[in-house]
C-alpha cells in the first residue's frame, strides 16, 4: 500500500512539474530598436520589479540612446504590466544600460547600472530607494577612475559580512580615440565595506595567460558552501573559466577552464535557495555542431552538487539555431525559477529583444 502512494504521489509530482514557460515580454518597435539585459527585485509588497535598458532612436547597437525602465508582476512572473516606467532617463554621452538590482541590509534597494559616455569611459554608478523603487537617490560613482569597466546585469552581490562586490572586466583602450575600443578585458572586484559610499579595487587583477584578443570578460561571482567566492568569466578559449577567493573578493586564484564548455557568450550562476544546489544558464557548447559554433544558442540550465565541478540534469530553454540568447536574470520564486534574457535573431536584430521564461524547479530535477 505505501509502494503504491509513493507511486501515485510521484506522479502527481511529475504532472505538477511545469516545463519552461516564455513570455515574449519586450519586443523592439518603432522609436524602441531594443529591450535587453535586466535585472529582478522582490518588493516588499509581493510584486517583482524588473528594471531593464531600453533603448530609443533608430538603432539597437550597443552605443545607442537608452535609458533604464521598469516592469511589475503580481503573479510571480507569469503576467508583466503593459507599459514602461522610466527608472533612469538618459544620462550618459551615450546611455545607461547593464542593471543590477540588490536588497541592501538596511532593507533600501540598491540599483546599479552602467553609464557610459564615450568607448573609453564607461563606469557603474548606484542608487539608492528608501520607498520600493518610487523614487531613487542621485547617481553615486563607484569607480572613480576613467576608463571603460563592464558590469553585466545581474552581477552584483552582498556577502554575509556586509561586503558588496562589483565584478568588473576593465577593457583598457590603447589609443586616444574615443571609437578605439579594446576588447581584450581584465577581470576584478570593486568593493565596498560601508554600504557603498566608498570602493575600492581588489588586490588581484586577473588576466588571461592566452594573447587571445578576448582576454577575460564579464564575470560573475557566487558565494560557495564552504565560504570562497567562485568567478566564472567569458573567454574565447571553448568554456567559462574560473577562478577562486578565500578573502572575500580581494584576492584571487589564476584562472582556469570549467567544464561549462560555451562560445564567446556569458554564463549566469545563482544559488537555489530551496536546494542549495547552483544553477547555471549558458550556451551550451558541449556538443555543438558547425552550425552553431561561435552563436549564443542554444539556451540550458543546469544544476551543481558540487559547487560548479561537475553540472547535471542539462536542458535545452530555447534551441533556434538562429537565436542569439544571453545577458541573463534569475529570481526564485518559491519552487519557480524565473529568467529573463536576450533572445533575438529570426528575424531580429541579435540584441534586440528581452523575453522571460518561468518553470519549476521539479521539472529543472525531473
Amino acid at each position: 500500500m505505501r509502494f503504491q502512494t509513493a507511486i501515485l504521489i510521484a506522479a502527481a509530482a511529475c504532472l505538477r512539474a511545469e516545463g519552461p514557460v516564455t513570455v515574449d515580454l519586450l519586443p523592439p518597435g518603432p522609436g524602441n530598436p531594443r529591450n535587453t539585459e535586466g535585472s529582478f527585485l522582490k518588493l516588499k509588497d509581493g510584486r517583482l520589479m524588473f528594471v531593464y535598458s531600453r533603448f530609443s532612436g533608430d538603432g539597437p547597437a550597443d552605443s545607442g540612446a537608452a535609458s533604464l525602465a521598469a516592469r511589475y508582476s503580481t503573479d510571480g512572473g507569469r503576467t508583466w504590466t503593459a507599459k514602461d516606467e522610466i527608472v533612469v532617463p538618459n544620462e550618459g554621452g551615450m546611455n545607461v544600460m547593464s542593471v543590477s538590482l540588490l536588497r541592501l541590509g538596511s532593507g533600501e534597494i540598491a540599483l546599479f547600472y552602467g553609464r557610459k559616455n564615450s568607448m573609453l569611459d564607461c563606469r557603474p554608478y548606484l542608487r539608492v530607494s528608501r520607498n520600493e523603487g518610487k523614487s531613487w537617490s542621485k547617481p553615486r560613482l563607484t569607480i572613480p577612475d576613467i576608463g571603460y569597466y563592464v558590469l553585466n546585469n545581474d552581477r552584483v552581490v552582498r556577502l554575509p559580512s556586509g561586503r558588496i562586490l562589483l565584478p568588473v572586466a576593465q577593457h583598457r583602450n590603447a589609443s586616444p580615440e574615443p571609437k578605439a575600443f579594446n576588447s581584450r578585458g581584465a577581470a576584478m572586484c570593486y568593493i565596498s565595506d560601508n554600504k557603498g559610499k566608498s570602493w575600492r579595487r581588489s588586490k588581484t587583477v586577473l588576466e588571461n595567460p592566452s594573447p587571445d584578443p578576448a582576454g577575460l570578460q564579464e564575470p560573475g561571482v557566487v558565494r560557495l558552501k564552504d565560504g570562497r567566492l567562485l568567478m566564472f568569466l567569458r573567454t574565447a578559449m571553448g568554456s567559462q573559466y574560473y577562478s577562486y577567493s578565500s578573502d572575500d573578493g580581494d584576492t584571487w586564484t589564476p584562472v582556469q577552464p570549467s567544464s561549462l564548455k560555451s562560445p564567446l557568450s556569458p554564463a549566469s550562476i545563482e544559488r537555489i535557495p530551496k536546494t542549495g544546489d547552483l544553477l547555471a544558464v549558458w550556451n551550451d557548447h558541449s556538443n555543438a555542431g558547425e552550425e552553431i559554433k561561435g552563436k549564443r544558442t542554444p539556451l540550458t540550465v543546469a544544476v551543481s552538487r558540487d559547487d560548479g565541478q561537475t553540472w547535471e540534469k542539462a536542458k535545452h530553454i530555447a534551441t533556434d539555431p538562429t537565436g542569439w540568447y544571453c545577458y541573463t536574470a534569475i529570481e526564485f520564486e518559491g519552487d519557480r525559477v524565473v529568467l529573463g534574457y536576450n533572445a533575438g535573431g529570426s528575424g531580429l536584430p541579435r540584441l534586440s529583444r528581452s523575453v522571460m521564461t518561468y518553470f519549476d524547479l521539479d521539472w529543472l530535477y525531473r
